[in-house]
């Protein structure tokens, strides 16, 4: 019991003060260096974060920031007196001599907060098991998800308010406009899909659909590779439909462009053997994860992906198998909660997440003569189609082998067509590609190049 009261809440009084007297120093210098690692809500002294609240919306308006436009701001707020406010202020500022190591004080700011979050977490997970309100294994997961938002500098239990994420977001156009680059997305290795999308946000979900055999599982392969060999980060493939040998065959044989046909068979020239060492070495290199578990659920996906550090993409394969691990009524409301844990988990991991679905035989029935396939054609279409900020088709001449003489000529090319029919960021399109049937590879087509811009 005298432990009990013996405990308080973590905080820095001093760092607290140390933060605020360096912003009061050096504004712009000082917003700069600690960029969105702070907000209000992270100082533990109330009147510490009405200063910071204060500065903040100071420094969006491009006020003048020193210790008497602080002061006079904090009375017109009604949060000091002039002369307490006086004082108060002017013991911060002389407490520090420049503002050079504010980074190492927000840090302690932040790290305090963070240790005050896990208090409260643990406190909220205490009750809930006591309580024992809920299935257990959702009662497992929200304790899950409230120590992960914590690691990841996310707390989902307050909300944030706009003053303090615009700071953050300002300087990060400022970052981009002294860079020429902003806070990059996912490049699909497409060139003309990476236009049109302007690459996969952080947070999206991609649906990729098409017929069976006409290459869903072969372009999530061709993309995964491609975002494992150009950043380096974590890749996860849960295949649900093929075994993580069957899958690396599949890579190794689009990597190395040799024949499938020859790696099943084994009939391979000293020239194929070379090359498949040399993409055994590029795959080893990168770190591609493989789950090929039959039963796993988007529940279970997320307990694993929350484990993998530096995660860069997340690709599933595919819908049709997936259980959400829950009863429900019908198939149609089990694929909504499913794609919709599957949109919550790419928001809440903050990576893309590309998952491969059927299309309904509805895109071969003889009174459709065009065979591309439309949003309508997705099977359990609405939740699907609601959920996805990206709706992919893929779509290929050869496979129908229609009397079109232009598809003809398609098809004889080897093209294939990758249909945007959804687009949260920007255009719709088709863009034409390359298909290699024998490597289930697809490929940029070299004389398609993004149109100039306006």
């Amino acid at each position: 019991m005298a432990d009990e009261m013996m405990r308080r809440m973590p905080f820095s009084m001093e760092a607290e003060q140390c933060v605020i007297g360096s912003i009061l120093i050096d504004p712009a210098g000082s917003f700069g260096a600690i960029g969105n690692l702070l907000t209000a809500d992270d100082f533990y002294v109330e009147e510490h974060r009405f200063m910071y609240r204060t500065l903040v919306e100071m420094y969006g308006s491009s006020r003048e920031i020193d210790p008497v436009t602080l002061v006079n701001a904090l009375v017109e707020r009604g949060h000091r007196d002039q002369e307490t406010g006086v004082q108060y202020v002017a013991q911060i500022a002389d407490m520090v001599p420049s503002a050079a190591n504010i980074k190492d004080y927000a840090k302690i700011v932040h790290n305090k907060s963070l240790l005050r979050r896990l208090i409260d977490a643990c406190d909220d997970v205490s009750a809930m098991a006591y309580t024992e309100e809920g299935e257990v294994h959702e009662i497992v997961d929200s304790a899950e998800q409230r120590f992960f938002e914590i690691a990841q500098n996310r707390d989902s239990k307050e909300f944030r308010r706009i003053r303090d994420v615009l700071t953050g977001v300002y300087q990060g156009y400022m970052d981009a406009s002294n860079n020429e680059k902003g806070d990059p997305g996912v490049k699909t290795g497409f060139r003309l899909l990476d236009y049109f999308l302007v690459e996969m946000g952080k947070g999206d979900l991609v649906l990729v659909g098409a017929r069976p055999g006409m290459g869903k599982s072969a372009f999530a392969l061709n993309v995964a590779a491609n975002v494992a060999k150009s950043t380096g980060k974590a890749v996860c493939i849960f295949s649900l439909e093929m075994s993580a040998e069957q899958l690396v065959n599949r890579m190794m044989a689009s990597e190395a462009m040799v024949d499938s046909n020859k790696l099943r068979t084994g009939n391979l020239s000293p020239d194929d053997w070379t090359r498949l060492a040399d993409a055994a070495a590029t795959l080893s290199n990168t770190n591609i994860l493989i789950d090929d578990s039959t039963d796993v659920t988007p529940t279970q996906m997320k307990a694993k992906l929350r484990r993998v550090q530096n995660l860069g993409l997340v690709v599933v394969d595919y819908l049709g198998l997936l259980q959400s691990g829950t009863k429900t009524e019908s198939r149609v409301q089990e694929v909504s909660t499913i794609t919709r844990n599957l949109k919550v988990m790419a928001k809440s991991l903050s990576v893309p997440i590309i998952c491969c679905a059927q299309l309904s035989r509805n895109v071969e029935g003889k009174e459709r003569r065009d065979k591309r396939p439309q949003l309508s054609d997705l099977r359990e279409s609405g939740s699907i189609e609601q959920d996805a900020d990206v709706v992919l088709f893929l779509y290929r001449p050869d496979y129908y082998k229609t009397g079109d003489e232009e598809e003809k000529k398609d098809a004889e090319t080897n093209s294939a067509e990758i249909i945007i029919a959804k687009n949260r960021h920007g255009a719709l399109d088709k863009i034409k590609v390359g298909w290699l049937a024998q490597y289930t590879k697809f490929i940029n087509l070299t004389n398609e190049t993004p149109p100039p811009s306006k």
